[in-house]
């Protein structure tokens, strides 16, 4: 069986600067991989391959065994729930109206939006009837993250990309967060790559995590085996859980 995500042999660079040099990895069905990096590492841009924000310069990534070259991107996005920093709400758009966007377009009924809307609050503990009619302002920081994640699962999608999608948050808030968040990983078994340069963060999530250095892929690995690897980079972010 195919992976569901897949690198091979992809290297991007921008004029003379090299973001990503020859990342080949694959991604099975219901895997949540961890790229953990620094700032610059190119771990974003390998996340923004997966749905098209980005062409490798060379090499191809494989979504459901076809290049994003030979994806419609409108119908490949759609497959994918996508959740940044800060959660990347519609300022103008209700809760209600933010989860049920992309169901909206895929062109379900009313009632059934309705539906899902408020099993996704409930599955992210925001009780539907007090926040169903807010707007992304009358939210805490926490709240918004649980509606961008909410909004990443409205309409099913198999993929989910997040990119340093709890870093803004209080520690106590991002723990509970990455809790309830690993919790509905397990539940609904979606294949997800997540992206940050927290390696407590990365033990958490991950069934696997792969180290970048330099846009290099250093060490892919268990959180177990992530322990015993060797390699600067992963020494380093080993020597930051304390």
């Amino acid at each position: 069986m195919s992976a569901t995500i897949e690198f091979r042999s992809v290297s991007y660079r921008i004029g003379e600067k090299q973001i990503i040099t020859n990342l080949n990895l694959q991604v099975d069905a219901g895997e949540r991989l961890v790229l953990l990096g620094r700032s610059g590492s190119g771990k974003t841009t390998a996340l923004k391959m997966v749905n098209g924000l980005i062409q490798p310069t060379e090499g191809s990534v494989f979504v459901e065994g076809k290049s994003t070259a030979d994806w419609d991107l409108v119908r490949l996005r759609r497959r994918i729930g996508y959740v940044i920093q800060e959660a990347g709400l519609f300022p103008h758009f209700t809760v209600e109206r933010n989860i049920g966007l992309v169901p909206r377009l895929e062109g379900a009924s009313s009632a059934a939006i309705d539906a899902r809307v408020r099993e996704l609050l409930v599955m992210i503990e925001l009780p539907p009837d007090p926040f169903l009619h807010r707007y992304p302002r009358e939210l805490s920081g926490g709240q918004r993250q649980r509606v961008g994640v909410a909004r990443a699962l409205a309409a099913d999608q198999p993929i989910m990309l997040l990119d340093e999608p709890f870093g803004a948050l209080d520690p106590v808030t991002r723990h509970e967060i990455q809790r309830q968040f690993l919790s509905i990983c397990q539940r609904l078994n979606k294949t997800v790559i997540f992206v940050t340069h927290d390696a407590r963060e990365a033990m958490l999530i991950a069934t696997r995590i792969g180290v970048l250095r330099e846009g290099h892929l250093e060490a892919i690995e268990s959180p177990a085996d992530f322990l015993r690897a060797k390699g600067a980079e992963v020494e380093a972010f080993r020597a930051s859980l304390g």
